[in-house]
């Protein structure tokens, strides 16, 4: 090697050492504002929330809308704390949404409709949705998204200008619909009005609990896994996926969904509890009223139907709002502290792995730039990096005297690794805590936490060693799986290849089964927003 092949080496290796320490740190610091911003908000009981005890005329009317597919883990007590929200009742009104009156869910809809007479609740199918059905409808009149076409109806015949999207699988407190308006309108203690919001979310957590597999789980396997694992003894393996998706959403994803939040940089949005006006939607999705849209949009519907051709679309919906024109409004707010809980059952390994897969490719082109550096952010890698570095750039061999060998390296990656595991102890334990949580006589044992009586039991340290290493160790294979040796996702019972634009068309044996809605590129294709 001549002299200036080997400066041209060491100037690579130097160089990616460097970037190695940008990148790390970045992270760190990403990292760091999450655990901050998780641990400030996440100790204490929440405030009570103002909106509700102003007079009856200054209450906004909100609409919530619950879509529904299948019977899922505790589904009664999810859709139940809508009904119980400490919210006006004459300003509330609830619609459950159904594809067909065959869905299992179906008879548990008319019950809770039933036990809660006081609410201005309803139950809408599908098949009945006058737009895709009857002699004026068509089934082509919305594009396949499953959700969009399940909330259509609810959304466009809504009550007030309020809506509040919120999955079925999802627990919230009996405060959270008056804390969201409050965020939503400035609504503030002793009359003080704060900036509204365009958009108001909550942060997405998972309990996994102790009961049989259920069906929406068996529901992400292939037919064959499918039988395979009723047909086995699952003890062993039952709780296994719960525990890691349990694992992910009460690490990874809880501290950059709170970082980026906090931060408002750019959108970062899951579709488990939402709320928006309307009228901001409808005006946002008209091409004549918001530049960011091409003339060719005009005929893709209002509202929720505009995104029915779209996978993630709670992402785009979310990112169409953050990037459109409001003067006077902030864009996009947390209401830190007030999580939505799901409570998960019986999800194998191999219907974790199915389910992040899915994710995954549907957000591969949503947000293609966070997607393709998400491995970075994963424990192994930014550990890694961070050790390469240090064991790499002469500065910290000559000030801090640091070897560069590779012995040294592997004990600063395990160093790093360990630390990190141990910050992952503590936030999952804060967060599983549910300390800011309300809690009374209808609250479910997945939703009191593991500081109450009642509640569920904390993981113990092995057993969640278990499921912390687990979800480390699976996180590259599956987004190589996911991100480069696939295009197709399977939801709610469906298959769909996802195109580069974000669109998606229903797949059946490799055929194309309904043809979309006119539809142009993505007006929010550039998106970059969320890491989940």
């Amino acid at each position: 090697m001549t002299a200036n092949d080997a400066l041209m080496s060491t100037t690579i290796v130097q160089g990616a050492a460097w970037i190695s320490l940008l990148w790390s740190s970045f992270v760190i610091v990403v990292q760091s504002i999450g655990v901050y911003k998780l641990f400030r908000n996440n100790s204490k009981p929440l405030a009570q929330p103002v909106s509700p005890w102003l007079p009856e005329g200054e209450v906004p009317h909100v609409t919530v809308i619950r879509p529904v597919k299948g019977v899922e883990p505790a589904l009664y007590e999810c859709l139940a704390s809508t009904f119980r929200q400490t919210y006006p009742k004459t300003k509330l009104s609830v619609r459950l949404c159904v594809a067909t009156r065959d869905d299992p869910a179906y008879p548990i809809l008319q019950q809770l409709v039933a036990d809660f007479p006081d609410v201005d609740a309803e139950v809408l199918v599908e098949e009945d949705d006058p737009l895709l059905h009857g002699s004026r409808g068509h089934v082509n009149n919305l594009g396949p998204n499953p959700k969009i076409r399940n909330i259509s109806r609810a959304y466009r015949e809504a009550k007030g200008d309020v809506i509040w999207i919120v999955d079925c699988n999802v627990w919230v407190a009996k405060g959270a619909a008056g804390r969201l308006i409050d965020k939503l309108f400035g609504f503030c203690p002793n009359g003080v009005r704060a900036k509204q919001y365009k958009f108001v979310h909550q942060l997405p957590l998972v309990v996994d609990m102790d009961t049989p597999r259920t069906e929406e789980a068996l529901s992400l396997l292939s037919p064959d896994d499918s039988d395979r694992w009723q047909a086995r003894d699952n003890t062993r393996l039952a709780d296994r996926g719960g525990r890691l998706e349990e694992m992910f959403m009460g690490t990874t994803h809880a501290k950059f969904y709170s970082a980026i939040n906090a931060v408002g940089v750019a959108p970062c949005v899951v579709g488990k509890s939402n709320m928006f006006r309307k009228s901001d939607l409808d005006r946002l999705t008209d091409p004549a009223q918001n530049p960011l849209l091409s003339a060719s949009d005009a005929s893709r519907g209002r509202g929720v139907d505009f995104f029915s051709s779209y996978i993630c679309e709670d992402h785009v919906i979310g990112d169409l709002i953050f990037k459109s024109a409001a003067p006077g409004f902030l864009k996009h707010g947390l209401s830190f502290g007030d999580v939505a809980i799901q409570p998960m059952s019986g999800m194998t390994a191999a219907g974790y792995i199915a389910r992040r897969v899915r994710w995954l490719r549907a957000r591969k082109w949503t947000v293609l730039a966070a997607t393709l550096i998400e491995p970075g952010v994963e424990s192994i890698l930014c550990c890694l990096y961070f050790a390469f570095a240090l064991t790499t750039i002469p500065w910290f061999h000559e000030n801090l005297g640091i070897s560069q060998t590779w012995g040294e390296m592997a004990a600063i990656w395990a160093s790093g690794m360990v630390t990190w595991m141990f910050i992952d102890r503590c936030l999952t334990s804060k967060l599983h805590k549910l300390q800011s949580a309300e809690v009374d006589e209808h609250t479910p044992a997945f939703a009191r936490g593991t500081s109450r009586q009642g509640g569920v039991q904390q993981r113990s340290f092995l057993e969640w060693l278990a499921a912390w290493l687990g979800r480390e160790l699976l996180a590259m294979p599956i987004w190589t799986w996911a991100v480069l040796l696939g295009t197709t996702v399977e939801w709610r019972g469906k298959k769909f290849r996802v195109h580069p634009d974000m669109s998606v068309v229903e797949i059946e044996d490799g055929k194309n089964l309904r043809p979309q809605p006119s539809r142009t590129s993505s007006p929010q294709s550039a998106s970059k927003g969320r890491v989940d």
